[in-house]
């Protein structure tokens, strides 16, 4: 009986971890806490302060996930309405509201006062700007219209940013080089995955695609418009120094890449290749910046 039981508390306590980490967004924190190491190994001249570094991906994890919750807390009701998000913990009752806001109030507490204690105001300040920015300015935006996506880019590209600053202390123009680079990417990836879940979007009232009508020649258009922004962008980190030769081939050929992904969109408006473009906006983003770290090793 004792050893039944023991097994029942187990599965209990396995389900409860997995709806925090469901709630949490793990993967789209640890992406966010990739991002934030970026910077940081990039703004690095000789060696890296490890501690620091691990520290300041802890944080950012932890801050990525309380605004996440935050986001799932808010849009509860709307996420009811969608088959992509019905399954969450809040609308299926596995988490009560009330369990979410005391996790995204330890994970944001923590988060914070790790940023604080072993990075610097500017970066302190900076996350705390991305947290309520993503949590409370968005997140109520995005059934407004369009207007979403541009502030939502503002947080989505903070993170190399805040590991920019968290070793130099200031906001220099290689910091602001590649905040452009994931600030300007914003934009394909928002789209793509709108245009995918547009249908389910529009049951909650969600208005992220950049055309009042929709999945459009004219949203294609932006669409690809901004990622043949990518591929200037990329040229900077060699223009001004920060890396050398290579990652700039690599940089060329996966923004020519994503490039033409984007002109098949615009030739059939088929939600398979808008699905193409979302995973492509998935593979070139690390894929550059891994290049854009090696090529400075």
């Amino acid at each position: 009986m004792q050893a039944t039981e023991k097994i029942h508390i187990t599965d209990i306590w396995g389900e409860k971890l997995r709806s925090y980490t469901e709630l949490l967004k793990a993967r789209l924190s640890m992406l966010v806490a990739f991002s934030s190491g970026f910077g940081f190994v990039l703004a690095t001249f000789g060696s890296v302060d490890w501690v620091q570094l691990v520290i300041l991906l802890i944080g950012g994890f932890l801050l990525s996930g309380a605004s996440s919750a935050v986001n799932q807390i808010i849009e509860q009701d709307y996420d009811r309405l969608m088959s992509r998000t019905k399954s969450r913990p809040l609308p299926t009752k596995r988490i009560n509201v009330s369990e979410a806001v005391g996790v995204a109030l330890v994970t944001g507490g923590i988060g914070m006062l790790l940023l604080a204690q072993f990075t610097n105001p500017l970066t302190t300040g900076l996350a705390f700007l991305s947290f309520v920015l993503y949590s409370f300015v968005y997140t109520p935006l995005k059934r407004v219209g369009p207007i979403a996506v541009l502030v939502g880019a503002v947080p989505g590209a903070l993170p190399p940013l805040l590991g920019w600053t968290a070793v130099t202390g200031t906001i220099t123009h290689e910091a602001l080089i590649i905040f452009a680079i994931q600030f300007i990417w914003q934009f394909p990836h928002f789209w793509a995955i709108a245009w995918v879940a547009d249908e389910d979007y529009q049951k909650a009232g969600f208005k992220l695609l950049p055309s009042k009508g929709g999945k459009t020649v004219q949203s294609a258009v932006q669409i690809m418009t901004y990622t043949l922004f990518l591929i200037p962008l990329g040229l900077l980190p060699l223009k001004f120094g920060i890396t050398g030769v290579d990652s700039a081939i690599v940089a060329t050929v996966c923004g020519v890449l994503f490039l033409g992904q984007t002109f098949r969109l615009m030739m059939d408006g088929s939600r398979k290749v808008a699905l193409q473009i979302m995973f492509g906006s998935f593979i070139y983003l690390p894929v550059v910046q891994i290049a854009y770290l090696l090529d400075k090793v």
